[in-house]
């Protein structure tokens, strides 16, 4: 007999546990086997384009603590502003893969991106957009996954840059912008709620 669809109920939700590390990240975790190397070690490879920049920064909640068991995954183009295979004229450096995948460190809560600075890229309006990295994170007490991006404080395309232009109030695109903290480095937290809430994307 077919069970009347009463009976069905809908399961709790679930946040990104400790379970996203096994399946995303396990040699980090010291569960060897199932892949040789963790994917996404790095959106690049030697002889890549470009100015080499590292990006670190930290996970903070509502509370102000700091989310160890982030996981952060980054999407760019290079440093022309071509996105890999994406390209029908075979000009992207085949240098760049364009997308990483990292675990916040489990101790510290920092993490890291070691890349190029990307180049601008074509709006769907044909303007050009700031250079900038897409993200996708997950952490403890997120039900889905956080998507958005990062500029660079010190780019003077972010003046022109159309999706900036559209951040209000425009304050808030502070909340994007990495800063600058040596030549070739980089500091960006994400932080998910308060009053520098990060601005995240409906995508």
């Amino acid at each position: 007999m077919v069970q009347p669809l009463s009976y069905l109920r809908e399961t709790p939700s679930q946040t990104a546990g400790p379970y996203v590390h096994i399946g995303l990240t396990p040699n980090r975790l010291g569960i060897p086997g199932i892949y040789p190397v963790d994917l996404g070690l790095s959106p690049i490879a030697e002889g890549a384009k470009g100015e080499r920049i590292t990006l670190t920064g930290r996970v903070i909640d509502g509370q102000g603590m700091i989310l160890r068991d982030a996981v952060i995954e980054t999407w760019q183009a290079d440093a022309a502003g071509i996105y890999p295979n994406n390209d029908p004229r075979g000009a992207a450096d085949p240098a760049v893969n364009g997308w990483a995948r990292i675990a916040a460190d489990f101790d510290s809560g920092i993490w890291r991106l070691d890349t190029i600075k990307p180049g601008r890229v074509p709006a769907p309006d044909g303007r050009l957009m700031a250079p900038h990295i897409a993200v996708w994170l997950v952490a403890r007490g997120i039900n889905l996954g956080l998507q958005t991006r990062i500029y660079f404080a010190d780019e003077a395309a972010n003046a022109e840059c159309p999706i900036l232009a559209r951040i209000e109030p425009a304050d808030r695109i502070a909340t994007l912008l990495a800063k600058r903290t040596a030549p070739g480095a980089y500091s960006f937290d994400f932080r998910l709620q308060g009053p520098e809430e990060t601005v995240f994307f409906d995508v």
